[in-house]
């Protein structure tokens, strides 16, 4: 039976990072039985964050729920349940259910080259993946391309200070302004794709996107272009989600559910679902 009553969780931490936009450390307020399933949560899945009195929105996790029930989550402000959230307090209790969906397929990952591309706050769904990453090390070659419109815009600004130091990043922005050219690139994520591919001996093995549909569509078909197997590129796909489990239709994209079939799904389902981007 499918249970849509959310669990009580605890703002334990936040602060600003990117343009409206907050990160959030949440710890789950339950016994040992109802922490269980957050325990198996997956890189890519999703949760609701649920505000008594106001409603709900789903949000990937920056980092995964540990043993003690504390995870993170990149949070926009962009609606009534973001409003609502951000005149919360550290202490305040408020509501989670989940996680839901199908995270992106780690079991492809271990030992090859990787290509991760996020656009925008796209790239907290990428967080957790590229920190399991590196904290492994079961990779042959792993780079990251991060495009943002304006200085504002950059968000998990020391979650990317920290990978600069372990792995290849290239930063790329629209409106350089007040940004040095050492460390970022000007223009967009497609745009820089030629020069990120040169740097990999092969190609990659397996490329991961998420941002605005737009980009990943984009970068898709560049990728494929380039002689990558739609079926080895991976995306994150955003619609309104509302139930979580495939029941009210919110997310419906041709016969599939975003929410219960993605929201990661291949270039390859998605050109034969007819849902590209």
């Amino acid at each position: 039976m499918l249970n849509l009553t959310p669990v009580p969780i605890k703002i334990v931490d936040c602060y600003d990072d990117g343009e409206n936009t907050r990160h959030y450390q949440f710890a789950i307020q339950e016994t040992e039985q109802h922490l269980s399933p957050w325990l198996k949560a997956e890189s890519g899945q999703f949760f609701m964050l649920c505000l008594p009195g106001v409603g709900e929105a789903p949000f990937t996790f920056t980092t995964l729920p540990n043993a003690q029930g504390n995870f993170r989550a990149l949070v926009r402000r962009m609606g009534s349940v973001t409003d609502a959230l951000f005149q919360c307090g550290v202490g305040d209790i408020i509501g989670a259910r989940g996680p839901f969906g199908r995270g992106w397929p780690m079991e492809r990952l271990l030992n090859q080259r990787i290509l991760i591309v996020g656009g925008g706050c796209g790239i907290a769904p990428l967080a957790s993946v590229i920190n399991q990453l590196i904290d492994s090390q079961q990779f042959i070659q792993l780079e990251v391309v991060y495009a943002a419109r304006n200085q504002a815009a950059l968000m998990l600004n020391p979650e990317r200070a920290r990978w600069q130091h372990l792995i290849p990043i290239f930063n790329v922005v629209e409106d350089m302004a007040g940004l040095s050219d050492g460390e970022f690139y000007p223009g967009t994520a497609t745009g820089i794709l030629p020069k990120v591919l040169h740097t990999f001996g092969e190609q990659p093995d397996t490329v991961l996107l998420a941002g605005p549909e737009a980009m990943q569509t984009a970068a898709a078909e560049y990728l494929v272009a380039y002689g990558i197997d739609p079926k080895s590129i991976f995306l994150s796909i955003e619609r309104r989600m509302h139930c979580a489990v495939g029941l009210c239709g919110h997310c419906y994209l041709n016969e599939k559910y975003v929410c219960s079939h993605g929201p990661t799904f291949s270039w390859a389902e998605l050109l034969q679902y007819d849902i590209a981007c």
